[in-house]
């Protein structure tokens, strides 16, 4: 089925897709993870080209016991800088800037009124060439109000609570890197599909977020106004090429469908750069573009109802998200709300829940990535695994990437692979034990409630428009 897929989809590819598409070139099978490169412009091994591979081996015992995965991506933090303090984890409380000067990270409130740059340039910026010494030249919108060092920063607990108790209570991952160099859009673009290739075969990456024509509306999928682009890089690191932002390949939700395995897209809108459905050709304009939901609320009344799919992925409002300058401090009851919600009801015996942010938003974090290629991986960002078979109190110091959560998702329901980044991607079996009893669910402690958040008008500020 996979196969018939991938015949309709290069048919697609060569038709176009208002502007989408790539460069040329059959990408090659990926071996083992590569050993990291010295730079992030090397030469890369672009995302392999999907093909129907078998099906990997499943985590022992995880095959009955996992019938409900939720993927809940809030925004734009690093690990040091969201998790101070957590116990067992590697955070620092320092960095270096580029004149080589110690600098101790601050406090600085979760709901920032201003944000710091995180394109491509950004992470090239920071990384400089590994040395992780670069925060300091990343732009910060914060004009004359600026606090000293502001990319040297940390929230602190207090502000974040219901996540620190998340993190303490079930797995926390410490080598938890971003797939991609850069901001949201080709972030959410890899947890839905595991890749940001504009098509089967294509040896680009998309690689920032889309821009337009002044008042268009959105200018990320298909739905984006005539005039929308957005840039893509090659393995040399060239970003010379922009294309409409509607591409054409396989994601997760097809293998999913080929297994008849449910799946939904919640978001608090159905057109921008967070909604990773609407810029694959064949989902926004098929039968599939009904399982992408608004508002983002309806997985708790799914929930109440007993309407739970067995994929999910949750992507917050803008007030909620936890990015900078659009977040009003509710990120974290609003996933404590979500997994509350889970917990609570019949689907906590067999469900795991992963909470990753979708990039490291600016903010210093003091361990290089393993760079495999001119766009992959990206910085650090936090995982809390969330499951009554998540080892607990435990912090994994594993590397994960985005892929690793659609493996595991592959592995559960049976699915095969896509062949993209979660081919290399480790399935995260470190974070788990389904050999354990499992753990009896806490309610975690916030400040709101399910209730609240369902009684409020639905937000449709996004987590990021830049």
């Amino acid at each position: 089925m996979i196969r018939v897929f991938l015949a309709a989809a290069a048919l697609l590819a060569l038709a176009g897709c208002g502007g989408g598409g790539g460069g040329g070139g059959s990408a090659p099978t990926p071996g083992p993870t590569p050993t990291p490169a010295p730079s992030a412009t090397a030469t890369p091994s672009p995302s392999p080209t999907p093909s129907a591979r078998p099906t990997p081996t499943p985590i022992p015992s995880q095959l009955g016991k996992i019938a409900h995965v939720v993927v809940i991506f809030q925004e734009n933090r690093s690990t040091d800088d969201l998790f101070h303090g957590l116990p067992g984890a590697d955070i620092a409380t320092s960095g270096v800037n580029s004149q080589g000067q110690v600098i101790t990270l601050a406090p600085l409130a979760l709901n920032i009124d201003w944000d710091l740059d995180h394109s491509h340039t950004a992470f090239t910026s920071m990384y400089d060439g590994g040395k992780m010494d670069g925060a300091d030249k990343i732009h910060v919108t914060c004009g004359n109000n600026c606090p000293p060092n502001p990319q040297f920063a940390y929230v602190p607990q207090s502000q974040v609570q219901p996540y620190f108790e998340l993190a303490e209570q079930y797995t926390f991952g410490d080598r938890m890197f971003q797939t991609n160099q850069g901001p949201s859009y080709p972030a959410h673009q890899y947890i839905f599909g595991g890749t940001s290739i504009p098509s089967v075969g294509s040896n680009l990456l998309v690689s920032e977020n889309p821009t337009g024509p002044p008042n268009g509306g959105e200018n990320a999928g298909c739905d984006a106004p005539q005039g929308a682009l957005v840039t893509t890089i090659d393995p040399n690191g060239n970003q010379n090429t922009r294309i409409y932002p509607c591409f054409e390949h396989p994601t997760l939700s097809d293998l999913a469908d080929a297994k008849n395995v449910t799946w939904k897209y919640y978001a608090n809108s159905l057109a921008g750069i967070w909604v990773g459905p609407n810029s694959i050709q064949h989902i926004r304009f098929g039968p599939d573009w009904n399982n992408a939901i608004t508002p983002e609320t309806a997985i708790l009344t799914d929930i109440s109802s007993g309407k739970l799919p067995q994929i999910s992925w949750v992507i917050p409002s803008g007030l909620n998200s936890d990015h900078p300058g659009s977040n009003n401090g509710g990120g974290p009851s609003w996933v404590a709300s979500v997994v509350n919600a889970i917990g609570s009801s019949q689907y906590w015996k067999n469900t795991a829940i992963f909470i990753t942010w979708d990039d490291w938003g600016g903010f210093y974090d003091h361990v290089p990535p393993p760079v495999y290629n001119s766009y992959e991986l990206g910085f650090r960002v936090p995982l809390i695994v969330v499951s009554p078979y998540a080892r607990p109190a435990y912090v994994s110091h594993v590397q994960h990437e985005f892929g690793s959560i659609l493996k595991f998702t592959e592995e559960a329901f049976n699915l095969g692979s896509l062949g993209y980044t979660d081919a290399r991607a480790d399935d995260l079996s470190d974070c788990f034990n389904f050999n354990q009893a499992p753990l009896t669910f806490k309610t975690i402690q916030s400040r709101l409630h399910a209730a609240d958040f369902l009684r409020r008008p639905d937000d449709k500020t996004p987590p990021d428009t830049e």
